[in-house]
């Protein structure tokens, strides 16, 4: 099991998303994503967020939110627990990111993107501007989603 965190920023109409490009063996190889990554010892969720998304984008956050919880279940990798966040504060100029390329997207346009299943369901929810939510993905040895739970009621 798994701690981690996801961050969209927002800026104006525009997501910073991370192509994930060049890390060899990435289990999120081509796919667009938010910012963030795993718990260091002793983290809260918010100091992970921070310091993700410093390493990631070079970007200090100001302003954030806890948007909600989401647990991965796969076949083929450790469950892990999401909290995802949205910010729309920041301090600081883009860096490179060893991890794939950045790119601000307009919002209308990241579905267009090649997004996880699941991510293409939180972000819907986030543009819902839904309260503070929790969401249960699961996913099959294929990586495709079976099931998706919003606050403990079968969506999918």
């Amino acid at each position: 099991m798994k701690n981690t965190t996801l961050c969209y920023i927002r800026k104006d109409d525009s997501y910073l998303m991370l192509h994930r490009v060049k890390k060899e063996n990435d289990l999120n190889r081509d796919k667009w994503i938010g910012v963030g990554g795993k718990f260091l010892p002793d983290e809260s969720p918010e100091e992970c967020l921070i310091r993700e998304t410093l390493e990631e984008t070079g970007l200090t956050l100001t302003r954030f939110s806890l948007r909600g919880i989401v647990t991965f279940v796969s076949a083929r990798w450790e469950t892990e627990y999401m909290y995802l966040y949205t910010a729309d504060g920041f301090e600081g100029t883009i860096s490179d990111c060893d991890e794939g390329v950045l790119e601000w997207v307009p919002i209308a346009r990241v579905p267009e993107l090649e997004l996880w299943e699941g991510d293409r369901i939180f972000l819907e929810l986030l543009e819902k501007d839904l309260p503070c939510f929790t969401l249960k993905l699961v996913y099959d040895a294929e990586d495709r989603l079976l099931s998706a739970l919003l606050n403990g009621k079968k969506i999918r």
